[in-house]
């Protein structure tokens, strides 16, 4: 595993990793979340999605699970 995800379990702040469920790269995203400690925390695996899905097919990017995520653990003040 590359020394960037190393320090992985010292995050102490919130952490939503998202991948598509196509994507090359998921594995990254699941081995890294296996490192996060904390319940604040979620992977959120996109069904169908490729990696590019992501970046700019609205029909793929769950923006409601994204929000939910950013209003529970990042609340505006």
């Amino acid at each position: 595993m590359s020394r960037f995800f190393e320090y992985a379990g010292e995050l102490e702040n919130a952490v939503m990793i998202l991948h598509g469920e196509k994507a090359h790269s998921r594995y990254f995203g699941e081995d890294t979340f296996k490192l996060l400690c904390g319940d604040n925390k979620e992977l959120l695996i996109v069904d169908g999605a490729s990696h590019c899905d992501l970046y700019d097919n609205l029909d793929k990017i769950p923006m409601d699970r994204i929000a939910q995520f950013f209003s529970k653990w990042m609340p505006a003040e």
